[in-house]
């Protein structure tokens, strides 16, 4: 597995209202857009982030810890336990707010996979996204819970500058309520499959074809990461940028990376 991230505030906000995190011993990748302004949108997203990744720690020791909230039907045991992680911290984020008048208005989404025997389990709630690229093929594994995406589901044909301003407005986030939905989906994950986790400030700014090249052409996951936050900051980086690159690579594409890396660091001592 290669995994590379990055997160950048962009250039218009004063503070990163994003935070990211990975526990590879769990195989576990998180990424979170706080949103309320000022610290809240960091603590939220912290919170969130955190509180899913302590969870996931307790039940692998503790295989009989208890579900946050109801099981799903019809999906994995580590789907459901992703699900209850995102319940624990809508739990947390919402008392937290309510507790602390600063706080009042914060909230969070959340994107968050976990790879177990060849299987990829995707739970999320709100317009942070996870993509899959499989064979030059970029595809969305989420759907944004925005009022955007609500108005393009029944009017495709609806004209961008007339929703510009729902770009912001979300129909779920955790922490918003006492309770939230969350959205969950196994996937096989394959030899040569490339997986990305992104705040919306990065899909703002690049398109489905842009994200394709820079995954495709990159020569490892931290590479790809990089270069995908620097192309949205180019690109205007007016929000808080973050990608979590996520590669299953083949024994001889691993190979051949190694190479690539020598090579780059020969041709570095030269110069």
């Amino acid at each position: 597995m290669d995994v590379g991230a990055r997160s950048e505030v962009g250039r218009v906000r004063g503070n990163n209202e994003d935070h990211f995190l990975t526990a590879p011993e769990i195989n576990l990748h998180v990424l979170s857009d706080g949103m309320g302004g000022m610290a809240s949108g960091e603590i939220a997203s912290r919170l969130t982030a955190e509180t899913i990744r302590t969870h996931c720690r307790e039940a692998s020791a503790n295989p009989s810890l208890a579900l946050v909230g109801r099981r799903i039907a019809g999906v994995s045991e580590v789907s459901n336990r992703l699900a209850s992680g995102i319940q624990l911290a809508n739990q947390i984020v919402h008392k937290s707010a309510r507790e602390m008048a600063d706080l009042r208005k914060m909230g969070a989404t959340v994107v968050a996979v976990r790879y177990m025997d060849g299987r990829m389990s995707i739970a999320h709630v709100g317009d942070s996204r996870a993509y899959r690229l499989r064979g030059g093929y970029l595809e969305q594994l989420t759907r944004d819970h925005s009022f955007l995406a609500e108005l393009r589901q029944h009017r495709p044909n609806e004209h961008e500058s007339s929703s510009n301003n729902l770009h912001n407005l979300l129909t779920r986030a955790v922490g918003v309520e006492p309770r939230v939905e969350v959205d969950v989906r196994d996937e096989l994950f394959m030899e040569n499959d490339t997986v990305l986790l992104c705040s919306d400030g990065l899909t703002r700014e690049l398109s489905d074809s842009e994200i394709t090249g820079v995954l495709h052409d990159a020569g490892d996951a931290q590479e790809a990461a990089d270069r995908l936050v620097a192309l949205a900051n180019e690109a205007g980086g007016r929000d808080n940028i973050t990608a979590i690159v996520i590669r299953y690579a083949s024994k001889e594409s691993g190979r051949t990376t190694s190479v690539s890396r020598l090579v780059k660091w020969f041709c570095g001592r030269r110069n």
